[in-house]
């Protein structure tokens, strides 16, 4: 059955600022577009809790979100509130679905199996003043009338994610006993992933025979082993072909361990579409 969304909320009423902004961030926002019923973002949404506590369904997976819970939700997983108190209040960061493919947000997607596998993470109070005057900063510089306010608001989000990915894997760290397999694989494969691209090291790693690593992590986050370490080494692929180009293809290629070119060139191409060449020049 079609969502009857609240047509009032700011994400529906701003949909098209979403689309040629590409990054709008929303305050003193009190829930969701469709309220108490299932809500699925086409977009890219940061929610910041500042007061109050909402109980909800992410992919049908309870959850709790208090006072200073950041969530990161991808486009296309189901959110459904099943309950909050009347004082509840956040804010909300949405990137518009077409920006996640831009090499500056590359970001996005590297982290992207640790936040929709446990999307959430609650921030002490220094934490959450940190990234609070940060999302200040960046609403700030969203008012101001330049002509192309993209890059900085890019930048400002780029360095958000990695504050907050900072924090999240101390947070992780101080709980390692509960901590999830998938989770410690993308440690592992952010320290690894240029020396090595096979997920038996991974699962070495994690003292798992391959079989069963490669069922867990894709029982956590819904794509195999192999798809995350393919994805980390064409997203930094991706990025420094676009954010270097005093680099020749040659030279990224040794940065990634591919012993020949031609080789990385295929492997890129397999995963993209296209050659390093046409990327960069695209």
């Amino acid at each position: 059955m079609k969502e009857k969304m609240i047509p009032s909320h700011p994400m529906v009423l701003n949909s098209q600022k979403i689309s040629e902004e590409r990054v709008v961030i929303f305050h003193n926002v009190s829930g969701l577009p469709t309220g108490m019923e299932p809500f699925v973002s086409p977009d890219y949404v940061i929610c910041i809790v500042h007061r109050g506590v909402q109980n909800i369904l992410y992919d049908d997976m309870p959850g709790v979100a208090p006072k200073r819970t950041v969530a990161v939700i991808f486009p296309d997983h189901s959110l459904k509130v099943q309950s909050q108190t009347d004082d509840f209040l956040n804010t909300l960061i949405v990137v518009s679905r077409k920006t996640l493919s831009e090499p500056l947000l590359q970001i996005i997607n590297q982290y992207r199996y640790r936040y929709e596998s446990q999307p959430s993470v609650k921030l002490d109070e220094h934490e959450y003043k940190i990234i609070t005057s940060l999302v200040n900063v960046m609403y700030e510089t969203s008012r101001i009338d330049i002509a192309d306010k993209h890059v900085p608001m890019i930048r400002l989000l780029e360095f958000f994610l990695r504050l907050l990915g900072y924090y999240r894997q101390k947070i992780l760290d101080d709980v390692k006993s509960t901590e999830r397999v998938s989770t410690r694989f993308h440690s592992a494969l952010v320290e690894h992933f240029r020396q090595h691209r096979d997920v038996s090291f991974y699962a070495d790693l994690a003292h798992l025979t391959p079989k069963y690593f490669g069922t867990i992590i894709q029982k956590e986050t819904g794509h195999t082993a192999a798809y995350w370490i393919h994805k980390q080494v064409v997203s930094e692929a991706e990025m420094l072909l676009h954010t270097r180009p005093d680099l020749t293809v040659q030279t990224i290629a040794n940065m990634l361990c591919f012993n020949e070119q031609q080789t990385f060139s295929r492997y890129f191409k397999r995963e993209t579409g296209m050659t390093p060449t046409e990327y960069r020049n695209g």
